[in-house]
């Protein structure tokens, strides 16, 4: 049984960070060309898995060097039938590339975790199709979609799963019934537009009790991602119960919308105090907040000082 399948650590309180924009750091950090914005091509070569390996252990230093958790995504977010296609991956090369993933995460946790700082394997799992633009799928549909890289992560050292950039409650509620028929753990990642709403004009407090309502509340928790706190700082109102459903931020470092990111040739990285100090003004509205990271824009820099500011130590050194 995997480590933490059974038991995660960051259920019981905490502070545990994650990664930040892993694309965006690999293409304008690292120089490296990632076709179809798909960060586990890297898998297939040894410089590649270097980079990868790289890129997170910045953020692993961080986290040790601090004394928290961490939540360890896989490079998955595109590792799914529609986009293999489009890569040129079938079904069994996206299998062993998705299980190859969790074997590069499993050797990262094997030297790198301590008892202050319990690392967390989770299989990320990405839309079907953009996640800046509603998908069509129905409930049943997306159940059936997503059930194989679920099923894959299942079968591999994986403590849970967990879906970035959604933006549907339909294809929502499928990861999470996939997630639960493979006794997998998992997190909802929704993403808003600047209004704080999904694209489909949905709140985000009707897409959450929409999705527990449909699952028996089966996500472990939700997640806001891949858009800046001033998108959606507005629609949290402290006190409201569904905002105990939300344990994690990974916030774009940009305030630009989803669109203009779309067209950007260049990284907009924002200021990291900045951003730790939205972070730490959302505290007393999200009571259960303990997952820190970033999306796009964002690198290990953004999550030392957002760790920095929202620890109490730090606060008062």
């Amino acid at each position: 049984m995997p480590k933490y399948r059974t038991d995660l650590p960051q259920l019981k309180g905490g502070t545990f960070l994650s990664d930040g924009g892993i694309e965006t750091t690999l293409i304008f950090h690292h120089g490296l060309d990632l076709p179809h914005f798909a960060s586990f091509v890297l898998l297939n070569t040894p410089e590649g898995r270097r980079h990868l390996t790289d890129y997170y252990e910045q953020y692993l230093r961080v986290a040790r060097d601090r004394g928290v958790g961490f939540i360890l995504d896989s490079a998955t977010w595109r590792a799914n039938p529609d986009w293999g296609t489009k890569l040129g991956y079938g079904r069994e090369a996206l299998s062993t590339i998705n299980a190859a993933s969790i074997a590069l995460l499993q050797d990262l946790r094997k030297r790198w975790e301590t008892p202050a700082t319990p690392c967390v394997i989770s299989g990320a799992i990405g839309p079907r199709g953009d996640g800046y633009k509603a998908g069509r799928m129905d409930a049943a549909e997306a159940e059936d979609y997503h059930a194989e890289q679920i099923e894959t992560f299942a079968k591999t050292e994986a403590d849970m799963v967990s879906a970035y950039t959604l933006n549907n409650v339909h294809e929502a509620i499928g990861v999470a019934r996939a997630a639960e028929a493979h006794k997998m753990p998992c997190a909802i990642a929704f993403t808003v537009e600047t209004d704080g709403k999904l694209v489909t004009g949905l709140s985000l407090r009707e897409a959450i009790e929409k999705v527990d309502h449909a699952t028996g509340a089966y996500p472990a928790y939700y997640l806001i991602n891949c858009a800046h706190p001033a998108h959606f700082d507005h629609i949290l109102k402290a006190g409201e119960p569904w905002l105990q459903r939300i344990f994690g931020i990974k916030a774009n470092a940009s305030t630009k919308s989803h669109a203009e990111l779309d067209e950007s040739e260049t990284l907009d990285a924002g200021d990291p105090q900045d951003l730790a100090r939205r972070y730490d003004a959302l505290r007393h509205r999200l009571p259960s907040l303990r997952i820190l990271g970033g999306c796009c824009g964002t690198d290990h820099r953004h999550v030392a000082a957002i760790c920095d500011g929202w620890l109490p130590h730090r606060l008062s050194a």
